[in-house]
């Protein structure tokens, strides 16, 4: 099993951006969805395993989002708690879809790889992302 953590607020996959360049369309990431892939990779590269995994992969990430400003004392309460948890934007998937980008040829051949996802949001005074990723019988 792999395990580490991505320190600070999660960036959520941008929209790719396009472009005309010679009469050829430019797809790209966004620069705050790319600057956040490379601390991702930087971050990844440091638990990078002596060969890159091959077989089928489970993937659980929890992302811990900030505990707002706005809320009560009781909301925070709960929220550290765990029984507020986010239901807001940005998406589940696309915190998952950067993640898991960034990983690619540092931890695992290709993202394809991976069978079982599981994504949570909470709420903590200390934003990040934990990422858990488990090799299985392939």
């Amino acid at each position: 099993m792999i395990e580490f953590t991505i320190p600070g607020e999660a960036v959520a996959q941008g929209r790719p951006r396009a472009s005309v360049q010679r009469g050829k369309v430019q797809m790209r990431d966004p620069e705050k969805s790319k600057d956040f892939k490379s601390y991702v990779k930087l971050l990844a590269s440091q638990h990078r395993p002596s060969k890159l995994l091959t077989g089928p992969l489970a993937v659980e990430l929890r992302v811990y989002k900030p505990i707002l400003q706005s809320f009560s004392n009781k909301k925070k309460l709960e929220a550290k708690e765990g029984i507020l948890r986010p239901v807001t934007k940005p998406d589940l998937d696309n915190h998952a879809k950067g993640v898991l980008d960034a990983m690619n040829k540092i931890i695992y051949n290709d993202d394809s790889q991976i069978v079982t996802l599981l994504v949570s949001k909470f709420y903590s005074d200390y934003p990040r992302v934990e990422v858990f990723i488990k090799e299985l019988e392939g």
